[in-house]
């Protein structure tokens, strides 16, 4: 049918192809033909599923797959033809015998409810979630032909539905001791304070922090930072993680018993892809801010590390309106892609 066969392609409803739980996906399955064209039937295949893929350094390989849509439906052909699966010949269906379509375009409705609950759509570096339908045209001499097209699922998050300990201010403190333990070079104090736990893209973050530097050393620099950190686990154990910087503030030195005050500096959350994966065994998103105080000696980096939610719809006042953020440039659309995943992880 290489010839006769001029047009075999899924057309959505929705042109944008994102989609939410619990919403319902339609379109057209498009058959073009030159010639009159004997077919066995034609079939669709909606799947939805999460898959990691990891390979460590010593070239061991872990996978793991999960289900989250798996649907049949028949869109041409016999009550009791069976739908076509990959190693599946058409020289083997039961059906009644082939169906003569004329030349022309034929159209093939489908439409079905996505389920509530579904993860968002994710693509990682070592794994991913996503949501697809496959259509398959079957001749009676045993030729397959298939199409396919990927379409997005956003499963949003609302701070509004969220427990409201987010929207109060978040605290974090420390006090640690520079130097070998036979030779201590004095206390560093750090208190650190967030506006609120709950942020969406486009907003910032406001941070208030105390840091007294009681120590002999001087301080090189105090900065925070916004990171994101993905987990991809293999049967129930997690096989590779990846934190990267997203966005960062800092301020200069502090000298030996002195004090440095951050006063609501803000740290700017960018466009980031929808990240719900509740639902999803076998790969975990947390956003942090991290406190970082930079000795100006040999010594590691003291860390704070406050874990904070990345939502999709922002807090709204009590009359439906947005409550928006001072500063906040909220984007008019976000990204699918994470463009930093080539980029070095954070330490």
């Amino acid at each position: 049918m290489a010839r006769k066969l001029q047009k075999f392609i899924i057309l959505f409803d929705n042109p944008n192809l994102l989609y939410f739980p619990g919403h319902f996906i339609s379109g057209r399955v498009i058959v073009e033909l030159e010639e009159d064209t004997s077919v066995l039937g034609v079939y669709f295949h909606v799947v939805g599923e999460g898959v990691v893929r990891v390979t460590d350094r010593r070239q061991q390989i872990y996978t793991d797959k999960e289900n989250y849509i798996d649907f049949r439906m028949r869109l041409l052909g016999e009550p009791d033809e069976r739908f076509p699966m990959e190693s599946e010949d058409a020289s083997e269906s039961r059906g009644q015998g082939p169906i003569l379509l004329s030349p022309g375009i034929h159209s093939f409705p489908f439409k079905l409810g996505l389920p509530l609950g579904l993860p968002s759509t994710f693509l990682g570096k070592h794994g991913w979630v996503q949501y697809f339908c496959k259509a398959a045209l079957r001749e009676p001499n045993g030729l397959t032909h298939k199409n396919q097209q990927v379409f997005i699922v956003m499963n949003p998050i609302d701070l509004n539905l969220e427990p409201s300990i987010l929207a109060q201010p978040f605290h974090c403190e420390i006090e640690h001791m520079l130097g070998m333990t036979c030779m201590t070079q004095g206390p560093v104090s750090c208190r650190v304070r967030l506006d609120r736990g709950g942020y969406v893209p486009g907003e910032t973050i406001s941070i208030w922090a105390r840091v007294h530097n009681q120590s002999r050393v001087n301080i090189k620099k105090t900065r925070a930072c916004l990171t994101e950190t993905i987990q991809y686990i293999s049967k129930n154990k997690v096989v590779q993680t990846e934190t990267r910087e997203l966005s960062s503030v800092s301020r200069g030195k502090i000298k030996s018993n002195d004090t440095d005050d951050w006063k609501y500096e803000q740290l700017y959350v960018p466009p980031l892809p929808p990240t719900n994966l509740r639902g999803c065994h076998l790969i975990r998103i947390q956003y942090d801010v991290f406190f970082i105080i930079e000795p100006n000696n040999l010594e590691k980096d003291i860390k704070l590390q406050l874990p904070i939610m990345m939502a999709t719809y922002p807090y709204r006042n009590t009359d439906g309106t947005l409550k928006k953020k001072k500063g906040a440039q909220y984007p008019s659309n976000l990204p699918i892609f994470r463009p930093w995943l080539e980029e070095k992880t954070f330490e």
